[in-house]
This record gives structure tokens, C-alpha cells and sequence, in this order.
């Protein structure tokens, strides 16, 4: 790693690499831990671009709702762009960070060389799933004030629950997990992953896009069916890992997106 900065209160590190800029978001109670795996792959093709949601890992947890909504990381996620002084680079994004990549690919499809992302089911969700994912965002914050880390790690997407994850992906994650912040963790439920769906907007993609889905992860199975049909430039790559495809099948995940930079993003 060869420079880390706070941009907005999102934590961002930016890895030594043999290629154009790569930004990586990871998901929902995760941190820059889940990328360990898939870095030094990811450095032979491309300068990785490592991001913390707000409320994780190195990131701040503003107090501000608006500062959580997907909108807000796709301005934050251009300013990172010009920052570095690049006019296009590629974006990845894992879950709940798929979600934001996407929308952040459609809004400013001049600035991407291709972009990709893994099982994510905020950022496909259709009607049903949008409307089970709302949530009354004062109470929501309030509950997890008060019942701390202790109630962080209750939700069903908590890493502790992993079962396919290798130690040296799980371990470091699960001791991000506990420097959370129960207040922005509230706070992503209620704002950013309530808002995350692209959905509706698939059809609006330009550029060339890759979805690295886990097989095993049944439920998402009919998203990635709906995305095949309705998501112009898609490529689609079948992986033999459920939900956390980047950390299950490491050299599956690392071979398929180090040979789609290689054809779409040029060195």
C-alpha cells in the first residue's frame, strides 16, 4: 500500500499495482479485510483503489442521513476518480457495494473502461425485496445505539455466520467487524441499503460489465436470471462459491475479473 486519505469520511487506500485505477467497495458489515485474497492478482492488472463504507472500518459515521444515501457515495466515488487524476478507471463492487458501483457505472459511464460486481441482493432487488428492506430510520439507528456491537452481531449477514470463508480472509474480517459503528451500521441498513436497487435501471448500461455469481447462493439465482435478460454488455461468470464469491473461490474470482481488465481496461 502506497498512500491512504480520508475523502468525505470514507477511509480510501490505494495499493502499488501495473495497470489503471481499480475501485473496490466491499459490502455490508465488511471492510478493506475482504480484498486480502484477491489483491495481489488484482495489482498485476490494475492500481487497486480499496474503500471503507461509512460506519466501517477505518471509515467515519457522520451523524448525517443524506451522507449514507447510494447518491452520495457515487459523488464521493468521482471525487476519489479526480483525485488521483485518472479520467477513467474500472469499478468492482461486492453485495451491498455492488449495488453503489453500478449506479455509480450508469450515472458516469464516460469515466468507466468496465465494471463488475457480485451477488447482490440490495442492489437487484425488485419491488418485494425494496419494500422489506425499508425501515423507519430513526428507530433503526436507536436500536443499534443501544444494543451496541452485541446487537451488530446478531444480523444474519454478520461474518461470524461465514462457513466457507479461508482463516486468512475470516480472521481479519471478523476483527474489522469489531471496530463497527453500531450508529452507521443503523444507518447503512436504513439509507444506503434501502435505496441501493439499480433494478429498473439496468438497461440503461453502456459499458462492458461482469457479474461474479455464487452458484451456491440459491436465493439470488432468480436476480441473476433477470439481470442475464434485462443488463445490455453483461457478461456473466458462474462461480462454485455462495455469497462472498471474492473470498470462496479465490482463484475463480481472480482469474475471471484479472482477464476481464485485461480485455476492457486497457494498461
Amino acid at each position: 500500500m502506497n498512500e491512504e486519505y480520508g475523502d468525505d469520511d470514507i477511509h480510501v487506500d490505494i495499493y502499488d499495482g501495473d495497470g489503471p485505477p481499480l475501485l473496490l467497495v466491499h459490502g455490508f458489515l465488511s471492510s478493506r479485510a475482504q480484498w486480502l485474497a484477491n489483491l495481489n492478482a488484482l495489482k498485476c492488472v490494475s492500481t487497486p483503489v480499496v474503500v471503507e463504507l461509512l460506519g466501517h472500518g477505518r471509515s467515519g459515521s457522520p451523524r448525517d442521513l443524506d451522507r449514507y444515501h447510494p447518491a452520495n457515495y457515487v459523488r464521493c466515488f468521482d471525487q476519489i476518480r479526480e483525485r488521483l487524476g485518472v479520467d477513467r478507471w474500472s469499478v468492482l463492487g461486492c453485495s451491498l457495494g455492488a449495488g453503489l458501483t453500478m449506479r455509480y457505472a450508469f450515472e458516469h459511464p464516460h469515466r468507466v473502461f468496465c465494471h463488475m460486481m457480485t451477488n447482490s441482493s440490495s442492489g437487484f432487488a425488485d419491488g418485494g425485496m425494496q419494500a422489506r428492506f425499508r425501515v423507519d430510520p430513526a428507530a433503526t439507528v436507536a436500536r443499534f445505539e443501544a444494543g451496541g456491537l452485541a446487537a451488530v452481531t446478531e444480523i444474519p449477514v454478520h461474518p461470524r455466520f461465514a462457513r466457507r470463508l479461508p482463516p486468512e480472509v475470516l480472521t481479519p474480517l471478523l476483527a474489522d467487524c469489531a471496530v463497527l459503528s453500531p450508529a452507521g451500521v443503523g444507518r447503512t441498513l436504513a439509507v444506503t441499503n434501502a435505496n441501493a436497487s439499480v433494478r429498473d435501471r439496468l438497461g440503461e448500461n453502456v459499458r462492458p460489465a461482469m457479474l461474479l455469481c455464487g452458484r451456491f447462493e440459491k436465493r439470488f439465482q432468480p436476480l441473476r436470471d433477470h439481470a442475464e435478460a434485462a443488463m445490455p454488455h453483461l457478461t456473466i461468470c458462474d462461480l462454485d462459491a455462495g455469497h462472498a464469491v471474492n473470498g470462496e473461490c479465490i482463484d475463480g474470482f481472480n482469474a475471471a475479473v484479472t482477464g476481464f481488465l485485461r480485455q476492457h481496461a486497457p494498461a
